[in-house]
């Protein structure tokens, strides 16, 4: 079971999880966009690699990138998305969780 904390507005969503040092086993961040759109995530001031998921408005993942601490390389969705879940690295790979599963309990917007 995945426990992600929700990042719905904008201070919020620019913060993201900056700073950790870890994160735990199924930790993770939900990221709440509002409404569908292209989006890209970064790793600045980021210390734990991390694997984000873009999720469009029906819970499907469109695509999953892996991305590096520390480093400004944008990384984005290729479709529209309402979402985006960002999890340790590799936690969609150990699961066989790929582009095209849905993820169930997402919190639907406003």
């Amino acid at each position: 079971m995945i426990k992600a904390e929700l990042a719905k507005t904008e201070d919020q969503r620019t913060k993201g999880l900056m700073f950790r040092k870890r994160l735990d086993k199924n930790g993770g961040m939900l990221f709440d966009f509002g409404a569908p759109a292209k989006v890209c995530m970064w790793m600045k001031n980021t210390y734990i690699p991390l694997s984000v998921a873009f999720i469009d408005q029906d819970g499907v993942i469109v695509n999953i990138e892996d991305m590096e601490p520390l480093t400004t390389t944008s990384h984005c969705s290729s479709g529209w998305v309402g979402y985006a879940l960002e999890m340790n690295q590799g936690w969609f790979a150990t699961r066989k969780i790929e582009p095209g599963s849905k993820i169930e309990g997402i919190p639907k917007s406003d």
